[in-house]
């Protein structure tokens, strides 16, 4: 099948090396000269475990290439994804100045019938709104007689660190087509992919809120507890043990139950405030989904909450190392992540911020304050540290030996944002251990 994908952000190039991974002939367009010719050398713009071997071997292969213009990607594709960003509008809606440029470039380029696929997450009702610019568009081109456009809704599932895995192996395929051939494209190009039990046709609408809720859902698991590690820290009670004692029911189960400093990232921020907006812009008062956003930015203002409680408000003098940037391990994404709101809130108190991550410590460079700075690894984040913080849970940091790297630290305090270290045996080590959740608070200063 030949496909074109127009978009080469996280979404777009996951999704057409994939689909080039299974006999596809995928050419990837974006506006982004730079970006393109990085790609025809085998340069990921994006950081994802697995994607840029797969990317150099499937256009060495000859079936991914990448062009900037619209109309090459085109020639004989069956179907065309509009893969690009809609980031959130000043009101929490989904800004879809991209969606619309891709779509227009898409429909004054197009010279056969084809059915174009949204991949972005879009507000429900995007896909009528769609076809009515396309009807107007090939009205003007005087095409509306002969070429056959068709908008279909594909939204994506994919999980940062775990995307091509998400990819290729998918819990779920979410169709919203409204013709038979839409679908039965559509059930052919995800035949080697998921089983016939695993993919949903439904109508383009239901398909577009599908995606909102399910973030919206999981969301909703991880600011619960949050909520829950509060009231713990309150009565004296430990988190992990509630989760343990919840996640063994198995209309519950374990995922997305971990307390800690909050979510982040490129979807569930802004998929949960789109979905406000969605709902009040249909009379509804979206009770829970404002209550889980108002949550999870509470939880991010926990860490420097616990930092003060330790220190007191004036932390001149004092240097913390935090330990992660990324919002989650295994990805660079910085967007919406608590480290940043956490740097914010050490600068403005006067504290001298260092950082460590992994991965994600480019990105961070282009996206905090200049006075944080950056080390090396994590021996050098450390030395003369009056407390280490843990912000990304990371493997790397979950087997750090604090036994050896106590030394290097003036004073032996650690704050662990994400509950990845048995208290008793950090405290063991003579280290000031304050966690979420698990009653080990500091004393307010």
């Amino acid at each position: 099948m030949r496909i074109c994908v127009v978009g080469t952000g996280y979404v777009g190039l996951v999704t057409g090396t994939c689909f080039a991974e299974k006999g596809n002939h995928v050419c990837c367009v974006d506006i982004d000269r730079t970006r393109i010719e990085n790609l025809k050398k085998g340069v990921s713009p994006i950081y994802e475990p697995g994607l840029e071997e797969l990317v150099l071997s499937n256009s060495q292969a000859g079936r991914l290439t990448f062009s900037t213009d619209v109309a090459e990607g085109l020639k004989g594709a069956q179907l065309c994804f509009i893969a690009v960003g809609t980031p959130p509008a000043s009101d929490g809606s989904a800004d879809l100045a991209q969606v619309l440029a891709a779509l227009d470039n898409i429909v004054r380029s197009v010279d056969h019938s084809c059915f174009i696929v949204v991949k972005s997450t879009v507000p429900v009702g995007t896909g009528t709104l769609l076809c009515k610019r396309i009807d107007t568009l090939m009205r003007e081109r005087g095409l509306d007689k002969k070429i056959n456009i068709e908008i279909l809704s594909n939204p994506e599932f994919l999980k940062e660190g775990m995307a091509i895995e998400d990819c290729l192996h998918p819990d779920r395929v979410v169709i919203g087509a409204r013709s038979e051939e839409a679908r039965e494209v559509m059930l052919e190009l995800y035949k080697p992919f998921a089983s016939e039990d695993r993919i949903f046709l439904m109508d383009p609408l239901s398909a577009e809120i599908t995606k909102y809720a399910a973030n919206t859902m999981l969301a909703s698991r991880i600011s619960f507890m949050n909520e829950m590690a509060q009231l713990c820290d309150k009565v004296g009670a430990d988190v992990v043990a509630v989760k343990e004692g919840i996640a063994s029911d198995r209309r519950i189960g374990p995922y997305f139950l971990n307390a800690g400093c909050g979510y982040g990232g490129s979807c569930f921020p802004k998929d949960v405030q789109a979905l406000c907006h969605i709902g009040e812009g249909q009379g509804l008062d979206m009770t829970i989904a404002t209550a889980i956003e108002k949550v999870n930015r509470k939880q991010k203002e926990l860490l420097q909450m616990i930092v003060r409680e330790r220190f007191g408000n004036d932390l001149a003098g004092l240097k913390i190392a935090l330990l992660g940037l990324a919002f989650k391990p295994h990805t660079d994404d910085m967007r919406e992540a608590p480290s940043r709101t956490l740097i914010r809130g050490l600068l403005n108190c006067g504290a001298s911020v260092s950082a460590y991550d992994p991965i994600a410590m480019e990105q961070a460079k282009q996206l905090v304050s200049s006075e944080v700075k950056f080390a090396d690894d994590v021996e050098t984040l450390l030395k003369g540290a009056d407390c280490a913080v843990i912000v990304t849970e990371w493997p790397l940091f979950k087997e750090l030996n604090w036994g050896a790297l106590a030394p290097l630290m003036k004073q032996k305090i650690i704050i662990d944002g994400r509950n990845i270290y048995n208290p008793d045996a950090i405290e063991e080590l003579g280290f000031e251990y304050y966690c979420i959740g698990r009653n080990k608070r500091p004393e307010v200063k």
